[in-house]
């Protein structure tokens, strides 16, 4: 098999993996047709987004500045003040913004992991032996799956319509096909400089925890209404998932 014929592979098998994981909120949707909760989904959508981001996101933002270099904790700074402009943004636009603040953050979510998901299909795609390509899909391929599911079920909630939800969807299962695609055809000397990847994995970390602390756990039943045990197992249980991930990842 020539390295080509084993990127397009990784291709279909990322896009496949994406598909099928965030299928059921799809499903839900077409069902019930109108706005619905799966409080289930989002408690373990909250693990999911807190373990991505703080294990997977911002390991790899601090494990970019300081192979670089850098003595200062700037990965971990960039990623707290992320998180307070989230919220000063939610703050400032509350009274002005209400009827569309869900629709905003949705699509800040939809961004976010859009372009992650570019970058792990670049250097997938710039991978010149099939043995770094390997490590490379079981890297995306472990966590895949939890940020499609993740994301279908942020869509399908806060989206109004069927069709936006599932537009969004498309986009985001494409982007790692996209990047394999342009980092075959690319040279090396086109791949992202390490330091803006660093940069954008600590901003995508900041994202996340706010996603996953103010978004998500803000609207689970322990947080708001009462305590709820089994909410709360379902969030470690998603934190859980990533952490074992990141043995392998």
């Amino acid at each position: 098999m020539s390295l080509f014929s084993f990127k397009l592979l990784c291709l279909l098998f990322i896009l496949f993996v994406s598909i099928l994981a965030g299928w059921y909120p799809f499903v839900k949707k077409i069902k019930v047709q109108h706005a619905f909760d799966m409080p289930v989904a989002e408690a373990l959508e909250g693990g999911i987004f807190l373990g991505a981001g703080l294990i997977h996101m911002l390991g790899d933002a601090a494990h970019g500045f300081f192979s670089a270099g850098y003595v200062y904790p700037a990965p971990f700074f960039i990623c707290g003040l992320t998180f307070l402009l989230l919220l000063l943004i939610e703050h400032v636009g509350r009274d002005f913004y209400q009827e569309h603040k869900e629709t905003a953050f949705v699509i800040l979510t939809l961004v976010m992991l859009s372009i992650h998901s570019l970058l792990e299909g670049l250097a997938l795609g710039l991978s010149d032996t099939f043995s770094v390509g390997i490590l490379i899909l079981f890297a995306i391929g472990a966590h895949k799956w939890a940020a499609s599911f993740a994301l279908a079920v942020e869509l399908n909630k806060r989206l109004h319509t069927f069709k936006k939800a599932l537009y969004g969807f498309i986009i985001f299962a494409l982007m790692t096909p996209v990047g394999i695609m342009l980092g075959g055809l690319a040279s090396s000397d086109l791949l992202p400089y390490p330091m803006a990847q660093a940069t954008f994995m600590a901003m995508a970390a900041g994202t996340f925890l706010y996603l996953g602390t103010m978004r998500s756990l803000a609207y689970a039943y322990m947080v708001k209404e009462r305590h709820d045990l089994a909410t709360f197992l379902l969030v470690l249980l998603g934190f859980l998932i990533m952490a074992v991930v990141a043995i392998w990842a």
